[in-house]
């Protein structure tokens, strides 16, 4: 069985292996890099943020996917509680800027791309990522949208909107288009070098180097300006999953890759709108019907659980087996949190 928990100090061995395995497939993940010390502060962070014992600004909720046959950490995702309220957290918004001159009669609109800080406080879907043995049975679909159990069942642990930053178009070397037209330039590293220093914490030669007025897209190569805005391939189908769920582009993009930030409020997130609290009714076998594919959860915060489970639709209660009973940690007539795993108009 897959379950979503969260991280535990025993997990970075784990850890290690999704970071080399997310590096392999190109440029890895700027919040899972290859890097021991690192992680094991981003594990320390998520367990002291389990705990209650930092600052909101400071709180970071990391989670795994376990498999209970081996024991494997198949899987991470995370949810930081408020971003920018520390360290700067900059993207671009694509803006215009009009020219005019009514003596000459010229009138000219440019696209412009403005250093932003727009998100601070708002909450981040950050670090997802699936080791490829698991990219099976709807195991990407648990890890991802577990997370929107937790907003709902936590609503004042995170703001009122939330973000999540789309990675934009490099190739199979990690070279980004849009890096080498603009990044380049006020940083002379590489890209691969930029996103890892970001990863690490390193983020005030961001601040530091990044030009403070806005940025003329027409002085771009035209690579680079036609990638503004675009999800790397790989990552489609997880832009597809958060539209879905209510997520929108709003012209923000990312200043190293120009990739999409999409966003959304958080009460309007489709799984966390429709998700229900209801009592849990230990059964077995399960109650016979036409069946769906139910996201559910426990309601403990220090140990949240969350697996999915083939079910009818629930009549006032949720049915569950006693070994997906304990694999939430509850006991018959303990409260979960259910939400059908896809949107109702995508399933028909």
């Amino acid at each position: 069985m897959m379950f979503i928990r969260p991280v535990e100090h025993k997990d970075l061995p784990g850890l290690m292996e999704l970071a080399r395995s997310a590096a392999s497939g190109g440029v890895g993940l700027t919040s899972l890099p290859i890097n021991e010390d690192r992680l094991q502060k981003r594990i320390a962070r998520s367990v002291l943020s389990f705990s209650g014992e930092l600052d909101r600004a400071d709180h970071g909720y990391v989670f795994v996917l376990e498999d209970s046959e081996n024991g494997k950490v198949a899987g991470i995702c995370a949810v930081e509680a408020a971003v920018g309220l520390k360290e700067p957290w900059y993207n671009y918004r694509i803006g215009t800027i009009v020219h005019a001159s009514e003596e000459l009669g010229v009138y000219s609109r440019h696209e412009t791309l403005f250093l932003s800080n727009d998100h601070t406080g708002y909450s981040e879907l950050c670090t997802l990522y699936l080791h490829p043995d698991y990219r099976v049975k709807r195991n990407g679909g648990l890890l991802s949208k577990s997370r929107f159990l937790f907003l709902a069942q936590f609503p004042q642990l995170f703001g009122k909107m939330v973000v999540a930053e789309m990675r934009g178009v490099s190739d199979e070397t990690g070279r980004s288009p849009f890096w080498e037209a603009l990044g380049r330039h006020f940083f002379s590293i590489d890209f691969a070098e930029a996103d890892y220093l970001t990863g690490i914490g390193q983020k005030a030669f961001v601040a530091e180097l990044m030009p403070k007025h806005p940025v003329y897209v027409d002085f771009l190569e035209p690579e680079a300006q036609a990638v503004i805005g675009l999800t790397h391939e790989a990552t489609r189908p997880a832009v597809a999953m958060l539209e879905s769920e209510g997520f929108r582009y709003e012209g923000y993009v990312d200043i190293f890759d120009a990739g999409p930030t999409v966003q959304a409020y958080t009460g309007d997130i489709r799984a966390v709108k429709e998700s229900q609290r209801l009592p849990a009714r230990v059964v077995d076998p399960l109650p016979d019907g036409d069946k769906e594919c139910y996201l559910v959860c426990n309601d403990a915060l220090q140990d949240y659980r969350a697996v999915l489970v083939e079910s009818a639709r629930p009549q006032g209660e949720f049915c569950l087996t006693p070994e997906l009973a304990r694999a939430l940690k509850i006991k018959d007539g303990d409260h979960v949190r259910c939400v059908t795993l896809t949107p109702k108009e995508a399933a028909q």
